[in-house]
């Protein structure tokens, strides 16, 4: 596998989707994290922490699906964090830390769903893009 690989539409737009729905998470997260937590069971300390954790790789995925080319090792460790958050937020629900509603566990269950999702079409643009700029 080459080691940096020009950035396709597809693998451009999977990162984008992730940054802006990744944003909107922080955003709900951080900002309602009071509401949430009456909701959801959730505490608002985890909710904020994690909106607040989520800044940070919302840029790094905006700086690499802005750049014309990116390290293919780059876009794995976006598509690894999305793995960890995605085995995180099932553990958490299975690790008995919290003891969320039925909809606190809805919650957490379709976002780890969607970045899940996101990691594996991720993947398939990546391998697309690195399979483009070796034929």
């Amino acid at each position: 596998m080459t080691n940096v690989v020009p950035m396709s539409r597809p693998l451009r737009l999977a990162l984008l989707a992730d940054a802006v729905a990744s944003g909107a998470t922080a955003a709900l997260l951080v900002a309602g994290a009071g509401v949430l937590e009456r909701w959801l069971a959730l505490p608002a300390g985890l909710t904020r922490e994690a909106g607040l954790v989520l800044i940070p790789y919302i840029v790094l995925v905006v700086v690499v699906a802005s750049r014309p080319a990116t390290p293919v090792a780059t876009v794995m460790a976006i598509i690894a964090i999305n793995a960890a958050w995605t085995a995180a937020s099932v553990l958490l629900l299975l690790g008995g830390w919290v003891s969320p509603t039925l909809l606190g566990i809805a919650f957490v269950m379709a976002q780890a769903l969607a970045v899940g999702a996101f990691g594996v079409i991720q993947y398939v643009c990546l391998r697309q893009a690195v399979a483009g700029a070796t034929a």
